[in-house]
This record gives structure tokens, sequence and C-alpha cells, in this order.
């Protein structure tokens, strides 16, 4: 199991609309994050920066990588990039967040 946590940024006024769309998650991408081993993914919105920071629980860098590359992920990075910071793939612009601290 790995823990991945991330960076990306949501362009101005557009932070009822990132819910929204999260809220009507479409069921295939739901079922490919959980096909590859996605066991529990958050994500939390700093209004003052505009920054979303993700949280994701995975079975392998592997099988987190291979999601990149489904239909569904593609459609939906295609689909959120009108209100979030992409790159020409139109994958969300991120930066991975190093693991510093973890109380068991």
């Amino acid at each position: 199991m790995i823990q991945k946590a991330f960076k990306m940024k949501l362009f101005e006024g557009k932070e009822e609309e990132y819910k929204k769309r999260h809220n009507e998650i479409w069921p295939d991408l739901v079922k490919e994050l959980k096909s590859h081993g996605a066991s529990k993914y958050l994500i939390f919105h700093d209004k003052d920066t505009n920054l979303l920071f993700s949280y994701i629980e995975m079975e392998s860098e592997e099988l987190w990588d291979e999601i990149a590359e489904t239909d569904a992920c593609k459609r939906w990075w295609a689909f959120m990039k009108d209100i979030m910071e992409t790159n020409p793939d139109n994958s969300p612009i991120s930066m991975e967040l190093p693991n510093v601290f973890n109380l068991n």
C-alpha cells in the first residue's frame, strides 16, 4: 500500500463547479479508481490560495500510473481542464508532496 499526497490549482471562482462535478463523479471513473487499487481518495480546498490538496491510498505506484492511461481518466481530465490548471495532455498540473510525519 502506498500513500500519495499532491496539490493542484483551481481557477478563481470555480470552487462550486469543482465540488458539483465531483459530487456527480462518473461511475466508470470510480470503477477504474477502485479496480486499480484506490482505497481512499480525499481532496481538500484552500479558499485563500485556490489550492487543492489531494490524498490517496493505492495498492502500488504502478497501478496509480495505469489509471492515467484509462479512457475514463483521460475524459475526466478533458472535462476538468476549464476549471483548473492543466498540462498540454489535460492532466492536472500537480506537485507531489512528500510525507514528513505519520501518527500511528
